[in-house]
């Protein structure tokens, strides 16, 4: 943990947005036929192609939810795992119960939100009359780099009968649909944005996002996305969005003749080229850069961290610690203000 600048995450989240952010900049890259979808049609934007290259081309996004919902997810399943929150079922969001028999919290996303949990303070949550809490990951919309003519492929897709064909008893089966998926190798360049997260509540984001591995819809039969790290950002303000660094690397690539259709584009020249432009990147956003973690010294940092989480009890210290933090946050601030009502 020595190449990340501790010192300079806050001991305690502030009650108020303090302007300590670190982003998170990476490259998601498909590694099977994910569906990003709304309505049964793949999300799409018509956008300019480039900052320089001004002419319109329509991209495959990937809406924000469906970047940190997986994410949010594995964290979820992972305090649950090694015994944070608890496995039983909560069907009613009214329940005044919290505890299970074994006094671990009662938690249910969309359902019932254990307001003192990492996922709950992080990521935030707002259901019906049990309170809010606004979430400190901040995430937008990710643009594929290639054109959607480029970026997906149509499949016909059907379901046999057990013996395996189409039809049963002299009847031919009508269960046959054509469905739109994103192509392997489609890179979508991503900045996630943490704000006022302690280093334990950092380092359970950063954990999610390495340990997910399945994005969009259908996810126990495709949806495979390889997250590579790029940088770890730590600043006073927002940097660009994931638009402009997708139009950046757009433009780079091009004159890189890195874009050749039909062909997907190479992953490691696309990260070559992004590791190229944050620093300039960042200087044009004129925020104050506490630390940039590129290179060596982030990959040091990554290693450290997947050796920590690679043994159990690693990554359930990981998990405490963070729970730890969380439910200061509750105790500081959410407990209080109720009681001052």
């Amino acid at each position: 943990m020595s190449s990340l600048n501790q010192q300079w995450f806050p001991e305690a989240v502030p009650a108020k947005p303090s302007g300590y952010y670190a982003h998170i900049i990476m490259l998601r890259v498909t590694e099977s036929y994910p569906l990003f979808q709304t309505d049964g049609e793949l999300n799409t934007a018509r956008v300019a192609a480039g900052v320089t290259d001004k002419k319109p081309i329509t991209r495959l996004t990937i809406f924000k939810r469906k970047q940190t919902t997986p994410e949010r997810l594995v964290g979820r399943e992972l305090l649950r795992h090694y015994g944070l929150i608890s496995s039983e079922p909560v069907f009613d969001a009214k329940d005044k119960k919290t505890e299970d028999t074994d006094g671990l919290p009662l938690d249910e996303y969309n359902v019932k939100f254990c307001q003192w949990t990492p996922d709950a303070i992080v990521y935030g949550y707002a259901i019906g009359d049990t309170g809010s809490e606004r979430s400190k990951v901040l995430s937008d919309t990710a643009y594929s780099i290639t054109p959607y003519d480029d970026s997906h492929e149509a499949f016909t897709l059907n379901a046999p009968y057990e013996s395996g064909t189409m039809s049963q008893r002299g009847e031919v089966t009508s269960r046959i649909n054509e469905q739109d998926h994103v192509v392997p190798q489609v890179i979508f360049p991503t900045v996630l944005t943490t704000r006022d997260l302690t280093l334990p509540l950092f380092r359970y984001v950063l954990n999610n996002v390495m340990r997910t591995k399945r994005y969009g819809a259908q996810t126990s039969r495709t949806g495979r996305v390889d997250n590579q790290t790029l940088a770890v950002v730590l600043c006073d303000g927002e940097i660009a969005s994931n638009l402009s660094f997708t139009q950046r690397i757009y433009d780079a690539l091009v004159i890189q003749k890195g874009i050749n259709p039909p062909d997907p584009i190479n992953p490691a020249l696309a990260r070559t080229i992004a590791e190229g432009i944050i620093p300039g990147m960042l200087a044009e956003d004129g925020v104050a850069v506490n630390q940039l973690l590129m290179g060596d010294e982030l990959s040091r940092f990554l290693q450290s961290l997947a050796a920590e989480t690679a043994s159990e009890a690693g990554i359930k210290a990981l998990l405490e610690r963070a729970f730890a933090s969380s439910q200061q946050y509750h105790e500081n601030w959410l407990v209080k203000t109720k009681a001052k009502k």
